[in-house]
């Protein structure tokens, strides 16, 4: 009885390693694909710049339009700039993790719903919000990539959108606080994993 019971618990063990060794490996093909995410989030970095830059020049309602296009052609860009970085900007067939970046998106429309009732209510509320649901969406792409970095990506930029709400930061200033600290975590999320190769 003790025998059996032995070998249930090595069946067991050697399926969790198994698992685990197959969770690693969906990680390192999603790093090695899309160089860690770097070239999303630099391309993420220049739409809330850019989206900064049409607030101070022109209308927030403007800005909060370019913010919105614009962010749809954050991953295709990804793509471009890892495929420019001898990547090959696409996963292999069947990792799981693709799901939950999928999936990881849904949160952003979410939180551009919520942004976007409180633009006429209070303006200067869009970008903290969505520099915290973008902040949180990070968290997920710890997982996704293997990379604990995105735990301190995320929760900087979780902090900025808090504290954009304690002191009522100027709308255009914090699209340029988002963009900056999204371009400088981009690449040093290259230079790790360039460190790797």
């Amino acid at each position: 009885m003790n025998l059996d019971k032995a070998n249930t618990d090595k069946v067991k063990t050697n399926t969790n390693q198994l698992s685990l060794m197959k969770f690693v490996e969906a990680q390192e093909d999603m790093r090695k694909s899309y160089f860690g995410g770097g070239p999303g989030a630099f391309a993420s970095g220049v739409v809330w710049i850019t989206a900064g830059i049409i607030a101070l020049l022109s209308t927030k309602q403007m800005s909060v339009f370019v913010f919105f296009f614009g962010g749809m052609l954050i991953h295709p860009a990804g793509i471009l700039l890892s495929k420019a970085l001898n990547r090959s900007g696409k996963h292999q067939k069947g990792n799981p993790l693709s799901n939950l970046a999928l999936e990881s998106t849904f949160m952003l429309f979410v939180g551009l719903f919520i942004a976007f009732l409180t633009l006429n209510i209070q303006p200067n509320w869009f970008f903290s919000i969505m520099i915290l649901i973008i902040g949180g969406r990070y968290f997920v792409f710890s997982s996704i990539y293997g990379m604990r970095i995105y735990w301190v990506f995320g929760a900087i930029l979780i902090l900025s959108g808090v504290l954009g709400f304690l002191f009522k930061t100027p709308f255009h200033l914090l699209g340029f606080i988002g963009g900056l600290i999204e371009i400088l975590f981009s690449l040093l999320i290259i230079n790790l994993e360039k460190r790797k190769t």
